[in-house]
């Protein structure tokens, strides 16, 4: 018998306090776990739970019902900031998730600024905040992480990414001024978030990452505004999730500057040394997601009772699990976390 609730777990680990075992979890957002599998069982599904907060609510319980995670992870996607920001979005089918197809400004200095309140009373973000507030409600003992694109993907989102990133270096004035004003936007939103019930954020940042931006940058742009990102959730006293893509060795010696409660990496990432490297961080992760995908479910045990051994705080798939991945080589991940017991 688990001795902690998913949601007690979850927490008492992000608070750096002992645990039974560590929680296995999948975000949402971009770690999003709504696989084909599972709208197959239950006819909840994407892309019509995008927009419909009854939906996603059910959704992610139908999620953590199946697959096994211990939580419930809102939204589905990558794109309510950019969309409600005005870029064009196409929401995808039941095995294609949503992406942007339009940005909405051609340069950093063309960006309009809006009053963030006012923004954040219309579009999608009402479905996230309702849909958090229902499942909150009915769903005491497990947590309710909701997901933040972060800083810089967002205005990568708002301005064609190639021009974004020549401009982070030769327009960095109008550049700092847009991700502040994301950032201002992104707080807000998770105020809403966690007023409404959600009991942890994660923040997804892809594009900031040491191989797009290198050191320099990544120091310049990355670590500061999703510093104020998390200094502004925390003081609603809220724990933070972080997620960096791909390769860590650029940037590895920045990770402690990171304010989070936890980092989450890819699957690239050893995090047996990097733990060892940096023990006072705490790690999540990093199931490669292929392996999910394309292996069997022994295999995906095997490769669980690693991460297990090798003490990661937080087990999870390591970046965005593919739709297609099978509800067996899942639970097999989840089963293994739990009981140590191989599909």
């Amino acid at each position: 018998m688990d001795i902690f609730t998913p949601k007690e777990r979850l927490l008492r680990v992000l608070h750096r306090e002992k645990v039974d075992r560590p929680p296995v979890i999948c975000p949402g957002g971009m770690m999003n776990a709504a696989i084909v599998d599972v709208m197959n069982i239950t006819k909840h599904t994407l892309p019509t739970a995008h927009s419909d907060y009854r939906l996603m609510s059910e959704l992610s319980k139908d999620v953590y019902q199946y697959t096994g995670f211990e939580n419930f992870g809102i939204p589905f996607c990558m794109t309510v900031e950019a969309e409600l920001l005005g870029s064009k979005v196409d929401f995808g089918t039941l095995s294609c998730e949503p992406k942007i197809i339009e940005e909405v400004f051609p340069s950093v200095t063309k960006v309009e600024y809006k009053n963030i309140k006012e923004l954040l009373k219309d579009g999608r973000v009402n479905t996230v905040i309702q849909a958090g507030h229902y499942i909150s409600k009915s769903n005491s003992d497990v947590p309710v992480i909701g997901n933040l694109t972060g800083p810089i993907s967002t205005a990568a989102s708002l301005v064609d990414a190639m021009t974004f990133l020549k401009e982070l270096r030769k327009c960095k004035e109008a550049s700092h001024r847009v991700i502040d004003y994301v950032t201002d936007f992104l707080i807000e939103y998770a105020k809403l978030m966690i007023e409404n019930g959600v009991t942890v954020i994660s923040i997804a940042d892809p594009t900031a990452t040491g191989e797009i931006l290198g050191p320099k940058t990544f120091q310049e742009y990355a670590v500061k505004y999703i510093n104020k990102l998390i200094d502004g959730i925390h003081a609603f006293h809220v724990p933070v999730i972080v997620h960096i893509c791909g390769n860590l060795n650029a940037v590895k010696n920045q990770l402690p500057n990171i304010k989070s409660d936890a980092i989450s990496t890819d699957s690239l990432v050893n995090l047996r040394m990097l733990k060892e490297e940096y023990p006072s961080l705490i790690t999540m992760g990093n199931l490669s997601t292929y392996l999910l995908e394309f292996g069997d479910s022994v295999s995906v045990s095997k490769q669980t009772e690693k991460l297990l051994m090798d003490g990661i705080n937080i087990i999870s798939p390591a970046c965005g699990l593919s739709t297609s991945s099978s509800l067996r080589n899942i639970n097999a991940f989840t089963n293994t976390v739990k009981e140590g017991q191989i599909i």
